[in-house]
């Protein structure tokens, strides 16, 4: 039963924390940019200024589905922001520049992620079987659960070492914004209130992930007492 209501707390804040994200994101998607920038232009024009080589900008299909694909250094924007010239536009494609910087300046955060990222392709194939097997057979083989702990955990790690990424990427994206004055005034105001809605995204995935490697724990100490 516990673990229905952890479940449903965090789904419920992951879906007022994603309603607000689509909220603010539609609103400053409305909000015209004063330089007229495009955000492939911002995007192509903060990778050049900031000595960053050989990434593309192109575009991807979807809504929301901008991110840095560091495999083949390109950064992928939505239609929406790839060709719009918003608020949103500037706030997102800064962004995803972001992490093409910190791929480029092999920043530490950037470089633990990406080294989890096949621990975490396998973990999260077989993890629910596995902890589903512990469950169920936690008296007489506790071996398998304390397996699909260690595999929960390791997605734990990779949720909580993905925060430190996103918010530098914002912080990156926010400075260099400011310092070429292509978000001023209200405009900057804002495009920092849509990037603090998408953080809060990975942070609320975090916690969610916690607070079930938590849940799943006790079950393990709970059989040994």
């Amino acid at each position: 039963m516990e673990i229905f209501i952890i479940f449903g707390i965090f789904m419920l804040l992951s879906w007022m924390v994603s309603s607000r994200l689509k909220s603010r994101f539609a609103k400053y998607s409305r909000m015209p940019l004063r330089s007229g920038l495009s955000g492939k232009e911002i995007a192509e024009k903060m990778l050049r200024e900031s000595g960053v080589e050989n990434v593309r900008v192109i575009s991807t299909p979807g809504r929301l589905t901008d991110h840095y694909n560091p495999l083949d250094r390109t950064v992928n924007l939505s239609p929406e922001v790839y060709q719009g010239r918003s608020v949103a536009a500037a706030a997102v494609s800064a962004h995803e520049c972001g992490h093409a910087v910190q791929h480029a300046r092999a920043y530490a955060f950037l470089k633990m992620r990406s080294a989890l990222v096949p621990v975490i392709s396998v973990s999260s194939r077989y993890m629910q079987w596995v902890l589903l097997a512990g469950i169920l057979m936690v008296e007489t083989a506790p071996g398998i659960l304390l397996a699909g702990i260690i595999m929960f955990a390791a997605t734990t790690l990779f949720s909580f070492v993905t925060l430190p990424v996103e918010f530098d990427a914002t912080r990156r994206a926010l400075a260099w914004l400011t310092d070429t004055g292509i978000t001023v005034g209200e405009e900057h105001s804002n495009a920092k209130d849509a990037l603090k809605w998408a953080a809060l995204t990975y942070v609320v995935a975090a916690l969610a992930s916690l607070a079930t490697l938590m849940y799943y724990i006790m079950i393990f100490m709970g059989r040994r007492n």
